[in-house]
């Protein structure tokens, strides 16, 4: 069942090095380019935001963007250096040891092994999260959350994961069980149907737990909307208004759930920050998604591009050589113990695979961010024909100014970490649909 070939498993150590070489390598290059161009345009508006954005608010934004890049390439530091450490460097070894001292039940040996390896880790990411919050954010005038605010989203949040990871952990170590060769397959297909689940819940069971929600007030901005709703055929459990400002001052706007329990969902910061005509404009972009079935769509390039990921999971689950070449051979008595029962190796690959992950996936993620990009053009575009184009423009460079976004960016940095089209390509499309729509 198992190989342990020994040019496999250097292989495999040699693969994880070079990716992490690459991964860090590209990541600071990339912030590198992205420094480089705010120093470059951080002295002059670009004439498409000159109407509404001043000279001291662009410069602002810029160093908003500067802080946040040097606090991402500490994250990446400290990323690399924790693959390395579970890894290489024997952190995983001693979380199998402590785990097998707890249980050597295949199935509770796996969820403790598993629970506690995404526990610790995220302990250890903790420090960078706090400083990003309470120091960049709040440096800035955003981040408008409490230490204990913070805690308790904290604690609600990792409840919430346990709640609900404990048991799909727990279901997925019995396919392991009950179906050796073929359990990936229905950890797939459970995977897939809790997430549907989730998507459905999280607007009236999931995000009410973190925030308060509240129906929008009659008035002249409601009765514009519900026009535009009837206009654009989108029915929905309810217009809200939820208490972003608590946690955040910037403003956003989204529409969440499907079928009979989707609803839209204004920040109150947002409210404040636009005109009725603007959040006109940004709802008919939201419903641009609804009507170009973007969620759909995505869920449909989801299914099959997970299948292969679970597939190729099933397949490193049975392969010695992989958990040989991210955690060392210097152990051997470790790895027959593990064999010993085919569900303890499975779950140890199942866990340093959600390690690496990350690592190797980062490189496709220009491909995602494209696709994203377009359904933004497509989202525009319908709320051009919907509403008003200029009110979507002037609405966007609000955003931008309130949430002292740098409009400017370097085109290599932005393939990589933009969902949303560049400020500049984006006002510039929309432009171009008003001149050609008659």
């Amino acid at each position: 069942m198992f190989t342990s070939l020994q040019t496999p498993q250097f292989a495999m150590s040699a693969l994880l090095v070079v990716a992490l070489l690459a991964y860090f390598t590209v990541k600071w290059y990339l912030s590198s380019r992205q420094i480089q161009h705010i120093f470059a345009h951080r002295t002059q508006v670009p004439a498409a935001f000159s109407h509404q954005i001043s000279l001291d608010e662009h410069q602002n934004a810029a160093d908003y963007a500067l802080a946040k890049l040097q606090m991402a390439r500490k994250e990446l530091c400290v990323d690399v250096f924790l693959v390395l450490f579970w890894s290489l460097g024997g952190g995983f070894s001693l979380l199998i040891k402590y785990s097998l001292m707890l249980s050597q039940d295949p199935l509770y040996f796996g969820l403790i092994l598993m629970v506690l390896f995404s526990l610790l880790n995220g302990m250890l990411n903790l420090p960078l999260e706090y400083l990003s919050l309470f120091r960049v954010e709040r440096k800035f005038g955003f981040n408008k959350m409490s230490k204990k605010l913070w805690l308790s989203d904290l604690l609600t949040s990792t409840v919430l994961s346990l709640v609900v990871g404990v048991p799909l952990l727990y279901a997925i170590l019995l396919f392991i069980q009950q179906q050796p060769d073929f359990w990936w397959f229905w950890a797939w297909a459970l995977f897939v149907g809790l997430n549907i689940l989730m998507l459905w819940l999280y607007p009236t069971v999931i995000a009410p737990l973190f925030n308060q929600f509240k129906p929008l007030e009659s008035g002249k901005l409601k009765i514009r909307l519900n026009q535009l709703l009837k206009r654009c055929g989108f029915k929905s459990s309810g217009m809200f208004v939820m208490d972003g400002s608590r946690r955040s001052a910037h403003g956003n706007a989204y529409f969440t759930g499907f079928g009979a329990n989707k609803r839209i969902v204004f920040f109150d910061t947002l409210l404040t920050q636009l005109n009725d005509v603007q959040i006109e404009a940004v709802l008919a972009h939201e419903l641009g998604h609804f009507h170009h079935k973007h969620i759909l769509k995505r869920l449909a390039l989801v299914l099959p591009v997970s299948l292969l990921v679970f597939m190729l999971l099933g397949f490193l689950s049975k392969q010695a050589w992989f958990y040989l070449g991210l955690v060392g051979s210097d152990e051997p008595d470790l790895l027959a113990l593990l064999l010993v029962t085919p569900e303890h190796f499975v779950a140890t690959c199942l866990a340093l695979f959600g390690l690496i992950l990350p690592i190797f996936s980062f490189f496709i993620t220009p491909l995602m961010a494209q696709a994203s990009r377009r359904d933004e053009f497509e989202a525009d575009a319908f709320a051009v024909q919907n509403s008003n184009g200029q009110d979507l423009i002037d609405a966007l460079v609000r955003m931008y100014q309130e949430n002292a976004r740098f409009v400017e960016t370097d085109a290599l940095y932005s393939r990589f970490y933009d969902s949303h089209p560049p400020a500049m390509i984006r006002i510039a499309q929309i432009q171009h649909i008003m001149q050609s729509t008659p």
